[in-house]
């Protein structure tokens, strides 16, 4: 059957193993029996994003939450870090979005937080699992007058709306500025424009407009062209990409030149360096980044923690070590002083409050950082056969590594849910990043297609 839990919750299409209702149902007992503890009553927080299918999950998991004893509190569309958010502020024993992310409407997926608003670590994930799998598994259920009540709670996008407000400086304003912002028609596309608009700024959005079935298709953080037509067409300042449960931010500068999360990582970690805010001159970013951001981080004298991919990685290491900044190249980011979660609706904020504070252009400040070049292959194979066991694929390695030396780097890995040999290069010399590229793209399909 395989791991249930990926590195970002449990993610398929609908109606095929694992986002089926019956299994989804038992999720539901199982986390809720895993959270009960003691007589006191237990709480969980459900929100989703604009999904179709999120109807058919909300009800399967609030049905196995109120059997395990669980009250539940259901708070509709809103982005996932607003989940973690309220699941703090409401004191909730566990969090729960139903979403795919930045997946085409077809698919859909649940992740946790704990009552911290923490995502769940792996060892917890895998015993919910272990009880959602086994055909055996002897249910604790809680007397016929301790199962749980359902509610929905009306005001929650309004609570998250304060409490992204506060984020941004008392005093300082969005007058003046022009925002085009993308909701991908998905779970900010209530809220996000009112943040903006209610710190001054003049909001023209796009992906407003969710019906179930158009989240994320042709829009969003995964395609901003038409954002930076936008940004072109009206003379905007900036342009705000979120995706469909607006936990990553993608940029455009007010030419439509796109800008990636090392980009806005590298102009937040300077103005920390810069204000001695920046825990031990450290960004935690993921083995993706470019390698243009640790040479950043060196010349002012800071550092690079890298981790495996997924935000919950990069959460993890920042908590380890009290780092307060953290994300990845795809758009996430993590500002621990305001959240416990990547939010792309604040990463935007705290870049805003730099842009408005220097009174500088988003291209100005953005161009502290120049990425390398930088590509990517997906190479389909039979199976995952770690790349160190095949010799030939480690001599290609070697090659370009010392073709590269200190100009460079090589990174493979598997992918988490496909039978894909992801192969990165990068270096300062693109026709070398090509040339090595396909030489070990040649190595990987000899060896593993």
């Amino acid at each position: 059957m395989g791991r249930l839990f990926g590195t970002d919750g449990i993610r398929g299409r609908v109606n095929r193993h694992p986002m089926q209702p019956e299994l989804v149902l038992r999720l539901g007992l199982a986390a809720g029996q895993y959270f009960r503890n003691g007589n006191k009553r237990h709480r969980v927080v459900i929100g989703k994003d604009t999904r179709l299918s999120g109807y058919v999950f909300e009800s399967a998991l609030t049905s196995g939450f109120c059997a395990a004893g669980m009250d539940v509190f259901l708070v509709g569309p809103l982005p996932t870090p607003a989940i973690s958010f309220l699941t703090r502020s409401m004191r909730a024993d566990l969090g729960v979005v139903i979403s795919a992310s930045h997946n085409p409407y077809m698919d859909n997926g649940i992740k946790f937080f704990d009552k911290e608003g923490f995502k769940l670590a792996d060892k917890v994930e895998n015993e919910i699992a272990a009880m959602v799998t086994s055909p055996d598994f002897a249910w604790a259920y809680p007397a016929h007058d301790q199962v749980g009540r359902a509610k929905k709670i009306q005001d929650s996008p309004g609570r998250y709306i304060v409490e992204l407000k506060h984020s941004f400086p008392a005093g300082m304003t969005l007058d003046g500025v022009t925002i085009v912002l993308d909701c991908a028609n998905g779970a900010s596309y209530r809220v996000a424009p009112l943040i903006f608009e209610e710190l001054g700024a003049k909001v023209i959005t796009l992906g407003v407009e969710p019906n179930g079935l158009n989240i994320n298709d042709g829009c969003g953080s995964l395609h901003p062209e038409l954002l930076a037509a936008k940004v072109r067409e009206h003379g905007a300042d900036i342009g705000l990409a979120l995706d469909g449960d607006a936990d990553r931010l993608i940029v455009v500068d007010e030419h439509g030149v796109v800008l990636d999360g090392d980009q806005i990582m590298a102009v937040c970690a300077d103005e920390m360096l810069t204000r001695g805010s920046l825990t031990s001159n450290t960004l935690v970013s993921t083995v993706m980044s470019n390698m243009a951001l640790e040479v950043f981080m060196q010349e002012r004298g800071g550092r690079l923690i890298r981790t495996k991919v997924g935000d919950r990685y990069v959460v993890e290491e920042m908590r380890k070590g009290g780092y307060l900044l953290g994300g990845e190249q795809s758009g996430h980011m993590v500002f621990m002083e305001h959240s416990t979660t990547g939010d792309g609706t604040l990463a935007a904020l705290q870049l805003l409050r730099i842009m408005v504070g220097r009174q500088r252009s988003i291209s100005e400040i953005a161009g502290l950082l120049t990425p390398y070049p930088q590509k990517l292959v997906n190479v389909r194979v039979k199976k995952k056969v770690p790349f160190a066991d095949v010799p030939s694929i480690q001599g290609a390695v070697r090659h370009a590594e010392d073709r590269l030396g200190r100009t460079g780097r090589v990174l493979l890995r598997y992918s988490g849910t496909e039978a894909l040999a992801r192969i990165m290069v990068e270096a300062q010399d693109q026709s070398l990043v090509d040339e090595l590229c396909a030489e070990l793209v040649l190595a990987v399909e000899a060896g593993l297609a």
